[in-house]
């Protein structure tokens, strides 16, 4: 018996060349697919840096708040006493003093006595008895202002709320 070489066939010029292109698309395939996630890494890099410039602060506003909150108490007060002076210099440094909260992004969320209460905004403190019906479900006081910095909220205003 005479046994047969089977020799490898050479591949031809054609052959070569096909395969030679789907070696190149892979690649291309491969080159797009790390652009892609190379992109996605920069952008969402990017967005977090700029969440982190926008609330990088937040602690230093958060204790800042008692600070405001005392002033807010001290310009009342002064205003019932009616000493002009006094008056005009503190609402001098209360201003310059919220100003600069301001420019640093803080904000005042906006509750008015007889808005209707909101368990997403608002955080209730006690309940008391609505003396109308109409007045069920209300802010009757807001005990404690509440604040944000850009969009998120640092402190929510604390309110009493009619039942």
């Amino acid at each position: 018996m005479a046994e047969k070489k089977q020799r490898k066939k050479k591949p031809t010029l054609k052959d070569q060349i096909s395969g030679l292109n789907s070696q190149v698309n892979d690649e291309k395939d491969k080159f797009l697919r790390l652009f892609a996630e190379f992109e996605n890494y920069r952008k969402r890099t990017a967005k977090e840096r700029l969440e982190l410039f926008k609330t990088a602060s937040q602690e230093l506003m958060t204790a800042l708040l008692p600070i405001a909150d005392d002033m807010d108490r001290a310009l009342s007060e002064l205003k019932k006493n009616g000493n002009d002076e006094n008056l005009q210099g503190f609402e001098l440094i209360y201003s310059k003093f919220n100003g600069i909260l301001k420019t640093k992004g803080l904000t005042q969320i906006d509750v008015k006595i007889g808005d209707k209460f909101d368990s997403e905004n608002h955080e209730a403190i006690t309940q008391i008895k609505a003396d109308k019906e109409d007045k069920k479900g209300t802010v009757v006081d807001v005990v404690e202002k509440g604040y944000k910095l850009g969009e998120k909220v640092i402190r929510y205003p604390k309110v009493v709320v009619a039942i």
